[in-house]
C-alpha cells in the first residue's frame, strides 16, 4: 500500500483527487477507485459503444485500478459496483470531475463579500459535465480531512472524502447520482486527530428533531403568487405607514387537541393564522425564530441551521407557502433573527473544524455564560459573510418583510453580562465591540440597499444612540428599535393597585422624553409573560371586571402613543396562564364574553390605528404628539393630542387610570368644534360599564390646559377615550 492509499484508507487525505479518478500513466491513462464495501467493480466507458472492463482489485482495503494503454485524452465513464450482498449500483465517478467553485467565488468569500455564498457552499443539485448530482462544499480551513457521509455511503467517511481548495479553507466534492432528499453530514477530522460528524452550516433543510442530519433540498421549485404584494412593498414608506404586529410562536399558537396536541404544519398555520390576523386587523406578524433549532424550550433562539426553516412544521416549500399566503392576505411577515450567539451542540457550529472557527477562542470574548452559548467572531471575514448572506437569504429566498435582530445589546458591548475581569477591552480601552458595530452598520446598508421596503428591527435594551438612524448620519442603520424601557415602565404602572398609581405617573410619561430619539416599536412581547412574570391579564389588579378594564385601558393607551405596536399572541383574548412553548394557547377562553369582547376592543384599536392618520403618520416625529395634561395625578387622568401631518387630522385622547368615574371633567382642545367619541374602552361592546358621552362633546370657547377651547366630558373608570373633531 503506497502513501496515497494509506491516507485514503485511513481517511486522512486532504486531496484524494491526487490519486483517485483518471490520471496520465506512462503511455496511457490509469483509473483508480476506492470503495471498501465493493466486491466487484466494472469500468464503463460512456459513448456509443459503452465499453465495459472489469477493474482489478489492487489492495484488499478496497482499491481498484484499471490501465488504459494508448489513451491520452480524458473521457467520461461510469463505475458499476457490486457489494457483498450482490446489490449493484452504477454512477459516474466523483473523482473524475474538475473543480466547480471558481477562484473568484472563494476570493469573495474569504474577503467577506460573497452575498450569495449560500448558492455555492452547502449542498446543491446541479448538472456538471453531463451528469446530474449534488455539489457539496464546506468551509473548514483547519480540518485534516473532510468527507461527505450519509445513507448513500453507509455513513462511511472513507468513501467520499472531499478536496481542499487551496488556502480558501473550502472543501468541495461533486457526487453524481444524488438528488434532493439525500440525508448527509460532513465528517471532519480535527487537527488533534478526533473525528466528528457536523451538520451543514448552509443546509436548507434538516431532519426532524431529535435527529440532526442535513437534507439536500432544491429551493427553486416553489411558484410564488405574491408578485403584486412584493411590488407594493418596494414602495412602502414604513416610517409613516400604519404598523401593528402580532408576535407568534408557531409551535404553540394553536395545536390539534384531537391528535394528541399535534403542532400545526406550515400550510395549516398559513390558512388559520392569516384569517385570524386579518380579522383582528394586524398589519404584520412577527415569528419567533423559525431557523432550525434542536430544543423546543429555546423558543428558537439557539439556532443550528441558519439557512433552514425548522422541519417541525414541514419543508422549505411549505414555509414559502406560509409566507406567500400571508402576503396574499396583505399581512407582512417579520422573523426573529439571532446573529449574536449560537449553541454549543457538538453537531453544529461550535468548534466546527476542531478550532474556534465561527466563535472566539478566548471565552472572555467567545462565550455567553448566562445563556450557555457561543459568540460569533465578527472580526472574521468568513463569519461576517455567513451572517450577512443569511440575512439577505431570508429576505430574498423566503420573501420575508423584515428581520427583528435579537439581543443587539449583547453584540454591542464586550462586557455584556460579564463581571470585571471576564472581558477584554477593545483597542481603545473601551467596552464597545467594534467588529460587531461595523457588522451591524454594513448589515443595515445591505438590507435597505438591496430590499427597499424591508425592515430591520433591533431588540436593544440600552441607551446606545442612533440605533434606528441611517449609517450615513452616524447611526447603526436599523429601521426601528424595540422600546424595552417603555415596556418595563408601562407594565410596572399597570401592575400597581390604582390607589397607588398617583405616585407613579412618571411610568406613563417618562417615555415621551425620549420617544423621538429613535424609531420605536412599543412591544408587549413574549418575554413579559413567562418565567413567573404572569400573563398580561393576570398582571392587572382588582376584581375580574377591573382586570379586563385595566387591560383594555393599557391597549388604548399603547395604541395612542407614538410608535408602532406589537402584541404577543394570547394577549388579544386575555390568556390567564403564562405562555408555555409546548402547549396551545387557551383558545377556549375566547368563547366567553369578557375575552371575545377584549378581542373586539383590540380589533377596533387596530382599525383606528390604520384608518386614522393621526395614529401613525408622525409616529417618529415630535410634531405628531402634544400633551394636554399629565399633571392630574389626584384624579388619575392623563390627556394628549395625536396629530397627522401639518394641516391634517388630529385625535384627542383621555385616560382614567382609576376605578372612579370622572364626571364633568374638562380638558383643553385646539378648536371650538364638536368632538366625536370614536373609541371608548368602557363601551358595553367591550364588556365595559357603558359610561360615556352620548357620542361626543361640543367644545366651548373656554381656555383650558393652555388650549383656546375645552370640552367637558365623562371619563369612565379604568377607560380610554378618543375624540375626533367633526
Amino acid at each position: 500500500m503506497n502513501e496515497h492509499q494509506l491516507k485514503i484508507a485511513e481517511a486522512r487525505h486532504h486531496d484524494p483527487f491526487e490519486y483517485l479518478g483518471m490520471h496520465p500513466a506512462g503511455r496511457g491513462l490509469v483509473v483508480r477507485a476506492f470503495d471498501p464495501a465493493c466486491e466487484r467493480m466494472t469500468f464503463v466507458e460512456l459513448g456509443g459503444a459503452r465499453t465495459r472492463r472489469e477493474m482489478p482489485r489492487v489492495d484488499p482495503a478496497g482499491f481498484f485500478e484499471l490501465r488504459l494503454d494508448g489513451r491520452a485524452d480524458f473521457f467520461a465513464y461510469e463505475l458499476e459496483r457490486i457489494d457483498g450482498a450482490g446489490h449493484a449500483t452504477t454512477a459516474r465517478d466523483p473523482y473524475s470531475f474538475p473543480p466547480i467553485l471558481t477562484d473568484y467565488d472563494m476570493h469573495l468569500f474569504n474577503e467577506g463579500k460573497h452575498l450569495e455564498i449560500y448558492n455555492k457552499l452547502g449542498a446543491h443539485v446541479i448538472e456538471w459535465e453531463g451528469a446530474r448530482g449534488v455539489l457539496f462544499a464546506v468551509w473548514a480551513p483547519n480540518a485534516g480531512r473532510v468527507s461527505v457521509v450519509g445513507d448513500f455511503n453507509a455513513w462511511d467517511g472513507r468513501r467520499h472524502p472531499m478536496r481542499l481548495r487551496g488556502a480558501s479553507g473550502i472543501w468541495e466534492l461533486f457526487i453524481p447520482g444524488l438528488d434532493a432528499g439525500a440525508i448527509y453530514k460532513f465528517e471532519i477530522r480535527f487537527p488533534n486527530g478526533d473525528v466528528m460528524d457536523k451538520a451543514d452550516p448552509y443546509a436548507f433543510y434538516f431532519e426532524p428533531r431529535p435527529k440532526t442530519a442535513s437534507i439536500v433540498w432544491n429551493l427553486d421549485r416553489y411558484d410564488w403568487q405574491d408578485g403584486e404584494y412584493m411590488k407594493a412593498r418596494r414602495r412602502l414608506d414604513f416610517l409613516h405607514a400604519p404598523m401593528t404586529i402580532y408576535e407568534v410562536h408557531l409551535g404553540s399558537w394553536r395545536r390539534k387537541p384531537e391528535e394528541e396536541g399535534r403542532m400545526l404544519t406550515y400550510r395549516e398555520l398559513a390558512e388559520e393564522l392569516a384569517a385570524h390576523v386579518k380579522g383582528m386587523g394586524f398589519t404584520h406578524i412577527e415569528l419567533l425564530p423559525v431557523a432550525e433549532h434542536p430544543l423546543d424550550e429555546s423558543w428558537g433562539y439557539q439556532v443550528v441551521g441558519y439557512y433552514a426553516p425548522t422541519s417541525r412544521f414541514g419543508s422549505p416549500d411549505d414555509f414559502k407557502y406560509f409566507v406567500d399566503t400571508m402576503h396574499r392576505h396583505g399581512v407582512g411577515v417579520i422573523v426573529d433573527w439571532v446573529p449574536g450567539h449560537f449553541p454549543r451542540d457538538t453537531h453544529a457550529l461550535a468548534w466546527f473544524d476542531g478550532t474556534a472557527l465561527y466563535e472566539h477562542a478566548d471565552p472572555r470574548q467567545g462565550e455567553h455564560k448566562e445563556w450557555g452559548t457561543k459568540v460569533f467572531n465578527f472580526g472574521r471575514n468568513e463569519v461576517r459573510n455567513f451572517l450577512a448572506a443569511n440575512a439577505l437569504f431570508w429576505l430574498g429566498q423566503y420573501h420575508v418583510d423584515g428581520l427583528r435582530v435579537d439581543a443587539v445589546a449583547s453584540m454591542l458591548y464586550l462586557d455584556y453580562s460579564r463581571a470585571q475581569g471576564e472581558w477584554i477591552p477593545n483597542k481603545y480601552g473601551g467596552n464597545e465591540n467594534l467588529d460587531a458595530i461595523d457588522f451591524l452598520k454594513s448589515l443595515g446598508e445591505l438590507v435597505h440597499g438591496r430590499y427597499p421596503g424591508a425592515l430591520l428591527m433591533a431588540e436593544e435594551s440600552t441607551a446606545w444612540p442612533g440605533v434606528s438612524r441611517p449609517v450615513y448620519l452616524g447611526g447603526l442603520g436599523f429601521s426601528m428599535k424595540w422600546n424595552m424601557g417603555w415596556m418595563h415602565d408601562i407594565l410596572e404602572f399597570f401592575s400597581k393597585d390604582p390607589i397607588h398609581r398617583k405616585y407613579h405617573h412618571e411610568y406613563l410619561t417618562f417615555a415621551l422624553l425620549y420617544a423621538f430619539h429613535e424609531n420605536f416599536v412599543l412591544p408587549l412581547s413574549h418575554d413579559e409573560v413567562v418565567h413567573g412574570k404572569r400573563a398580561l391579564l393576570a398582571k392587572m389588579p382588582g376584581d375580574l371586571w377591573q382586570q379586563f378594564a385595566n387591560l383594555r385601558l393599557l391597549y388604548a393607551y399603547m395604541y395612542a402613543q407614538p410608535g408602532k405596536k406589537l402584541v404577543f399572541m394570547g394577549g388579544e383574548f386575555g390568556q390567564w396562564n403564562e405562555w408555555y412553548c409546548n402547549t396551545s394557547l387557551d383558545w377556549h377562553l375566547a368563547e366567553y364574553r369578557p375575552h371575545w369582547a377584549l378581542m373586539r376592543c383590540l380589533s377596533r384599536l387596530n382599525h383606528l390605528h390604520k384608518v386614522e392618520a393621526a395614529f401613525h403618520e408622525l409616529d417618529f416625529e415630535w410634531q405628531g404628539f402634544e400633551w394636554i395634561d399629565f399633571r392630574d395625578t389626584e384624579n388619575g387622568v392623563i390627556a394628549f393630542i395625536r396629530r397627522a401631518r401639518e394641516g391634517g387630522d388630529y385625535v384627542v385622547c383621555a385616560f382614567n387610570t382609576t376605578p372612579v368615574p370622572r364626571y364633568h371633567y374638562r380638558i383643553g382642545v385646539p378648536e371650538c368644534r364638536y368632538y366625536r367619541e370614536i373609541m371608548n374602552t368602557d363601551s358595553e361592546l367591550y364588556w365595559g360599564g357603558n359610561l360615556g358621552n352620548a357620542g361626543g362633546a361640543h367644545a366651548d370657547p373656554r381656555p383650558w390646559h393652555n388650549q383656546p377651547n375645552s370640552i367637558e366630558i365623562t371619563v369612565p373608570p379604568l377607560a380610554g377615550l378618543y375624540f375626533k373633531p367633526a
